[in-house]
């Protein structure tokens, strides 16, 4: 889809209304989810895209705040003919992106699905320790987003970055085809500038959030919130600390709305590859309220 500029590469499949939009998490893409949109397009309509940047996406307007993800997903989406309110699907990354999607686009929004999400109440491990996801933000205010270039940004060419690395377990769980699309996309240049902009970005909102309180701030919107079992974390004082508190995290996700419920999953973080039936089932779950509401 032309967005006047770049392009946004979009798949959507099945029928049924409302529609089922899909936010993929860093490093991901729209064949990522081959498990999960083809059950879930025997119920209902789902569209999966690539952020631009990824895979047959063009590289777009930086910065690569949420604004801008949300502007260019809803405009795609409408210059298909793909009529909301939608589903909201996020995982990782794409958790906070939808949520900002929800909050920016209230009207647009039917349910909201978390799978395995970042928030602002999570901490991550780096050589050295853990840090907030809120660490390293300036306060800046966030631009205006658009779908035009600008002067100054000449876009990343999409020739190979390098060479793709080996595929790990989750993603072997993907059919042959996928997971060539998977290595292919991986070496791409573009996606570089992409996330770097994307990460950037990301702290100012969490910071925003951390700051002020954020419970209910969804409403009553359907939401449900799904996070694997185990964190990973060594079985020590510190390790059971952060997994507390990633418990606690995921708990404040579901308090965004009144109507929000959470669950563990047992999975790894890449839960629509690991536990894609888990992911059908909460969609469908999310669907059928958003029908009733």
């Amino acid at each position: 889809m032309d967005l006047g500029g770049h392009r946004l590469h979009v798949l959507c499949t099945g029928s049924g209304s409302p529609t089922v939009v899909v936010e993929n998490g860093l490093g991901d893409f729209s064949f990522d989810w081959a498990l999960v949109q083809e059950p879930v397009s025997k119920f209902a309509r789902i569209c999966t895209y690539d952020r631009a940047g990824y895979a047959w996406s063009d590289p777009g307007p930086l910065p690569r705040s949420f604004a801008q993800l949300n502007l260019e997903l809803r405009d795609a989406l409408s210059k298909l003919g793909e009529k909301g309110p939608y589903v909201l699907v996020g995982h990782s990354f794409g958790g906070p992106v939808m949520r900002q999607f929800a909050l920016s686009y209230p009207r647009d929004t039917a349910a909201v699905v978390f799978v395995d999400s970042a928030s602002e109440n999570q901490q991550v491990h780096i050589p050295g320790g853990f840090i907030w996801l809120y660490d390293g933000a300036k306060g800046l205010p966030v631009p205006t987003p658009r779908e035009t270039m600008s002067p100054d940004h000449r876009a990343p060419t999409k020739s190979p970055g390098g060479p793709p690395g080996e595929l790990d377990e989750a993603l072997r769980r993907l059919p042959p085809r996928e997971q060539q699309w998977q290595l292919w996309a991986q070496s791409l240049g573009a996606i570089e500038e992409a996330e770097a902009s994307q990460r950037e970005w990301s702290t100012e909102y969490f910071a925003r959030w951390h700051s002020r309180p954020q419970d209910g701030t969804l409403g009553s919107t359907p939401l449900i919130v799904l996070f694997r079992a185990e964190g990973g974390y060594a079985d020590d004082d510190e390790g059971r600390a952060h997994e507390k508190a990633r418990y606690e995290a995921q708990a404040a996700l579901a308090r965004l709305s009144t109507r929000g419920k959470s669950r563990t999953v047992p999975s790894g973080h890449q839960m629509h590859l690991e536990a894609p039936d888990q992911v059908v089932k909460a969609i469908r779950e999310a669907w059928e309220m958003a029908g009733r509401s």
